[in-house]
C-alpha cells in the first residue's frame, strides 16, 4: 500500500512540475582549448567530457521537455569539442526546443557552421577587450582575432548571436570591446562583473543572482543536476540515478540551503549576467530570445 500510494504522489509531483521548468544548461564537456582567469567551471584543456554519454543526453532533453523546457543552452568547456554536439541539437529541434550554443568561438569546425544555421538556434559568446593582448592575457590564448573571425562569420550567416563582455580586472578596455562589437554588426551586447566563482575565487552564494532554480536547472557531464551553472557545488540530484522530474521535484529544499548561504532574495543590480537588451536585464537566454 505504501508503494502504491507513494507513487501516486509522485505522479502529482510530476504533474504540478510541468511548465515550472523553461530553460535547461546541458553542459556536455569540462574540456576547453583556453584556460580563462574567471572561468566559474574551471574548465580547460585536461578536462573531460565526463560520464554522460549521447543517450544520456538524448534521454535528458526529452525529459527536459516533458517539464516544459523550450530552450537548452549547450555550455562547457567548450561545447564545439563534444562529437554529439550536432546530433544533440537536431534532437532538440526535433522535439520542439530551441537552442542556444554558448561557444569561445575560437574554433568552429567548417562542417558545424550550417548546423549552427539552421532555424531555432542562436549563438552566444564572451568577450573581453578590443586590445588582442590584453583579450590573450585573459583567456590565455591567442584569441581576439579567431573569436572575431567567427562573430564575423556567424553575422554573415545570420545566426542570432549575443556576447557578453566580462569586466575581468581594472583598466581593462570593456567599454571599448563593447563599441567594437557595435561595429561589426553584433546588436545583442550584454556587460556583466567578474563572479567570485570557480576559478574566479572558489564559492559564495552571495555571487548569485538569487534566481537559482527560478525556472531553470543545469546537467553536468557526470549527470549531477544543480539550480544553475553558478551554484554547482549544490548538487539536487543525477540524471544517472533519477529521472529529470523527480531532481526537479526537491529543487525548492535546495534552493532553501542556498538562501541560508546568502544567496540574494531576488534580482536587483547584481545579476548572473551577460544581461541581454531584449528582455531588460533575466539572465536565462529563453529571456533574450522570446518565442
Amino acid at each position: 500500500m505504501c508503494a502504491v500510494s507513494d507513487k501516486k504522489d509522485l505522479s502529482i509531483t510530476l504533474e504540478v512540475l510541468v511548465d515550472q521548468v523553461s530553460f535547461v544548461w546541458l553542459e556536455l564537456t569540462g574540456r576547453c582549448q583556453l584556460e580563462c582567469q574567471h572561468c566559474y567551471a574551471s574548465s580547460g584543456p585536461s578536462g573531460t567530457h565526463g560520464t554522460m554519454r549521447e543517450p544520456d543526453w538524448r534521454r535528458v532533453i526529452d525529459q527536459a521537455e516533458q517539464l516544459g523546457a523550450r530552450m537548452v543552452q549547450f555550455i562547457g568547456g567548450e561545447p564545439t569539442l563534444h562529437p554529439a554536439l550536432p546530433a544533440l541539437i537536431g534532437h532538440a529541434l526535433n522535439h520542439d526546443v530551441a537552442v542556444e550554443v554558448f561557444s569561445n568561438l575560437v574554433h568552429v569546425p567548417a562542417t558545424l557552421w550550417d548546423v549552427l544555421a539552421q532555424p531555432g538556434v542562436r549563438l552566444a559568446t564572451s568577450y573581453y577587450s578590443d586590445d588582442p593582448r590584453q583579450h590573450r592575457a585573459i583567456t590565455q590564448r591567442p584569441t581576439h582575432g579567431r573569436t572575431t573571425e567567427n562573430i564575423r562569420e556567424a553575422l554573415r550567416r545570420s545566426i542570432p548571436l549575443r556576447v557578453g563582455v566580462i569586466d575581468v580586472h581594472d583598466g581593462q578596455r570593456s567599454e571599448q570591446a563593447v563599441n567594437e562589437l557595435r561595429a561589426l554588426g553584433v546588436t545583442n551586447v550584454g556587460t556583466d562583473r567578474l563572479r567570485e566563482l570557480g576559478r574566479g575565487g572558489g564559492q559564495s552564494a552571495a555571487q548569485l543572482c538569487g534566481r537559482c532554480g527560478d525556472g531553470a536547472v543545469a546537467v553536468s557531464p557526470d549527470g549531477s543536476v544543480w539550480p544553475c551553472v553558478m551554484s554547482r557545488w549544490m548538487a539536487v540530484g543525477n540524471v544517472h540515478e533519477k529521472s529529470l522530474q523527480e531532481i526537479v521535484a526537491a529543487l525548492p529544499g535546495v534552493v532553501g540551503v542556498l538562501r541560508e548561504q546568502g544567496m540574494p532574495a531576488s534580482v536587483g543590480v547584481q545579476q548572473c549576467g551577460p544581461d541581454c537588451a531584449p528582455s531588460g536585464g533575466q539572465c536565462y537566454p529563453i529571456n533574450c530570445y522570446p518565442r
